[in-house]
């Protein structure tokens, strides 16, 4: 048992032998590691080149030259208090012979345009125009050209005006059946005349109608900020083409309220065309005051839906009258085109070319028709005078 424990003795202190030599030449090597913490890492991810229409530099670039500021002048007379009398004899006698006292106030006003041609024709909003005297047009270069009238629109709210110069930098036209809801949309024009300016938003909407700002309504909607002196300028996607004419803004305190309107690039090509050639826009007219079908109408004719467009009243004489056409007929579909309600009719029927046949279908005491009919042209608007 001793020599168990002598054995033992020696064994503790050869150990703590071994355990002070390690501690004084080598004490890294007894203290305790540190645990490593585990934590869930994120992977890391190749961030990817920039998308090249993250920046729309090159669409502002190549839009902005062909966006011009429109700036007219208008004469408006005013007559003097004393005007009325100065040919009385006893005023005369009084006061003896007055000069004459009318006075005129010019009006100014500023808008906005694109060229779209190389030739000097340029596209605007008809109420930029309608009542001026002189018309100026400055180009981004700083050119300045006088410009007139070519023909105006006021049912579309489009004018055509010409300026002489030759090899104008042109816009390049988008098809607008490729046109999207989200799509980017640039404005650009001349916003309270503070110079050419770029804003940047979205396509809100498409077919935007029953506004009660034109005649014939189908406008892109878009959040792009657009305010006075943006009108007649251009909406563009973000190649730099051309997808509509900014026309309208909704606001209740005269500047931008991210509810926009612009005329489609498709319906201002077709006007433009049309002034261009002939200095005026021919639509055709059948002779009809249409109103939309309410549920309540749709109940009383056993509609099973409100689609088409009512039949309120015709015109003695007109195309209508001359086909058939009667009050309470309810017009469905003009050459198989759906009629949705008297907004689309009225778009359908401005398409046709007067003197052609249009088939239109017409249901009538609740069985489907198709009348024959021979287009008329659209008498133009009554514009008041000025």
């Amino acid at each position: 048992m001793r020599k168990i424990w002598l054995i033992f003795a020696q064994s503790v202190t050869v150990c703590l032998g071994v355990l002070f030599v390690l501690r004084i030449f080598y004490p890294n090597m007894l203290e305790p590691k540190p645990t490593p913490v585990i934590v869930k890492q994120v992977q890391a991810v190749t961030q990817p080149l920039l998308n090249q229409k993250s920046s729309y530099s090159n669409a502002a670039k190549k839009a902005m030259p062909s966006v011009v500021n429109i700036f007219t002048s208008s004469k408006k007379e005013i007559s003097s208090p004393n005007q009325q009398f100065k040919d009385d004899p006893l005023f005369r006698h009084f006061f003896g012979d007055q000069q004459d006292d009318d006075e005129s106030q010019t009006e100014s006003s500023l808008g906005s345009g694109v060229i779209v041609s190389e030739q000097g024709l340029i596209l605007t909003n008809n109420h930029v125009v309608s009542s001026a005297d002189e018309i100026e047009v400055a180009l981004a270069d700083g050119r300045k050209f006088s410009a007139k009238v070519v023909g105006t629109d006021p049912e579309t709210d489009l004018a055509v005006l010409k300026v002489d110069a030759e090899n104008l930098p042109a816009v390049t036209f988008a098809d607008n059946n490729q046109l999207k809801v989200g799509d980017v949309a640039l404005a650009i024009g001349n916003p309270f005349g503070v110079g050419q300016t770029v804003t940047q938003g979205i396509v809100s909407a498409l077919g935007r109608s029953h506004l009660g700002i034109n005649t014939f309504e189908n406008f892109i909607q878009t959040d792009a900020s657009i305010n006075p002196g943006n009108s007649g300028g251009a909406l563009i996607d973000v190649d730099g083409n051309l997808i509509g004419i900014n026309s309208a803004i909704y606001s209740r305190s005269g500047g931008s309220m991210g509810i926009g309107f612009a005329i489609p690039v498709s319906i201002a090509k077709q006007v433009m065309e049309q002034i261009s050639s002939t200095g005026g826009v021919t639509r055709g007219w059948i002779g009809i005051e249409a109103q939309d079908i309410t549920p309540e109408l749709a109940e009383s004719f056993r509609l099973k839906k409100t689609d088409g467009a009512l039949i309120a009243g015709v015109l003695r004489n007109s195309p209508a009258d001359l086909s058939g056409l009667r009050p309470g007929d309810i017009l469905v579909s003009i050459n198989n085109e759906e009629v949705k309600d008297s907004e689309s009719m009225l778009n359908l029927i401005a398409t046709l070319k007067p003197t052609q046949k249009a088939k239109l279908g017409i249901m009538r005491e609740g069985k489907l028709i198709i009348i024959e009919i021979t287009v008329g042209k659209r008498p133009k608007p009554i514009t008041a005078k000025r």
